[in-house]
């Protein structure tokens, strides 16, 4: 369990502490933190990660972020495997291999259009298709969407942490599974009134043999549906957003709260991070942190008004970088922390 820690002198009345919700929540199983970029996302969900192995359970810790720092934030190498964390048992560590997720799924593609081509008769070259289909935007978020369920439905672990992108990535990546879910109804649709149509034109009426990429599209909606399932179940799944006391994140998280609670998407709450207290300043400070801390003090007002009942912790700037097993055993007894 968490250590005990100084309290904080923070504006702000928290409802439901971080500590509180999880106990409120046993069966949680998929935890997403996200943010602006720069306010620390990777570090919160490190500290959640250990947070929860401290409490018993077996946690993945996992980066869906292209631009990973899950490795230099453990100063342990997590690259391209789950590989288990050094001084916090019941954990483990996971940077997805971004290039070799893309490679896999182009292959896939290609495999599957070719296969596609064949069966319709269609001459062509398959390349020509996978160049069309790999160029679009999405695609990279995709393969990770892909990724990331694969590993969540393998079921090897208690608990998921995943540390994704800046919050507009990470909100395209968790909203694959709503996209996916109207774009194979349409081709299962579509499918099926080609197949009826070929069948109202044969000369000898038979029902044709069976038409693998309907079954493949079939057992697609089937995956997909499941991952939808589970990432909009308020019992197993939360999203957290990282902000800073600060005008940016706060606008950039009020913006997005919205569209996760759209796309059915469970939101854990808000964990404020960086927050200098006042009573630790002396009075011969600079004038520069009396000056942060005075508009910190102005923003954590704004948070309680927009938030409220969602923040979840505040957690202090630290006087060194949350680097190492030890600094994030440290943030995550803050992450932790109970009710003042």
């Amino acid at each position: 369990m968490s250590t005990a820690v100084p309290t904080l002198t923070i504006p702000i009345t928290i409802q439901k502490t971080l500590a509180q919700f999880m106990d409120e929540h046993p069966n949680l199983r998929y935890t997403f933190f996200g943010g602006k970029g720069g306010v620390g996302k990777t570090v919160m969900a490190g500290a959640a990660a250990v947070g929860l192995a401290q409490r018993g359970h077996r946690v993945l810790l996992a980066s869906t972020n292209p631009v990973h720092s899950l490795s230099s934030m453990l100063d342990q190498d997590v690259f391209g495997k789950p590989t288990p964390v050094e001084g916090v048992p019941n954990l483990w560590a996971y940077e997805i291999d971004t290039k070799d997720t893309i490679e896999r799924a182009k292959k896939d593609i290609r495999e599957k259009i070719s296969w596609f081509l064949k069966y319709a008769d269609i001459k062509g070259r398959a390349d020509e298709f996978v160049e069309a289909a790999t160029m679009n935007p999405a695609f990279e978020e995709s393969a990770m969407f892909e990724n990331m369920i694969e590993l969540i439905f393998k079921d090897e672990y208690d608990v998921y942490v995943f540390d994704t992108a800046p919050t507009a990535n990470a909100r395209r990546l968790l909203g694959m599974s709503s996209v996916y879910t109207l774009w194979v109804n349409k081709m299962i649709q579509s499918r099926e009134e080609a197949r009826q149509l070929r069948l109202k034109l044969s000369f000898s009426k038979k029902e044709e043999e069976e038409d693998p990429l309907l079954d493949y599209l079939i057992t697609f909606q089937k995956r997909i549906q499941r991952a939808k399932a589970l990432l909009t179940d308020p019992e197993k799944t939360a999203f957290f957003f990282v902000t800073l006391p600060e005008a940016l994140p706060i606008a950039v998280i009020r913006r997005f709260i919205n569209w996760f609670t759209d796309f059915g998407i469970p939101i854990g709450g808000v964990i404020v991070n960086m927050y200098m207290d006042p009573a630790t300043i002396p009075p011969d400070a600079d004038e520069f942190v009396k000056n942060r801390v005075t508009m910190q003090q102005r923003y954590m007002k704004e948070i309680e008004q927009l938030f409220g009942p969602l923040v979840r912790t505040v957690v202090p700037l630290f006087d060194t970088e949350v680097r190492g097993v030890e600094m994030l055993k440290r943030t995550a007894a803050y992450l932790f922390a109970p009710a003042p």
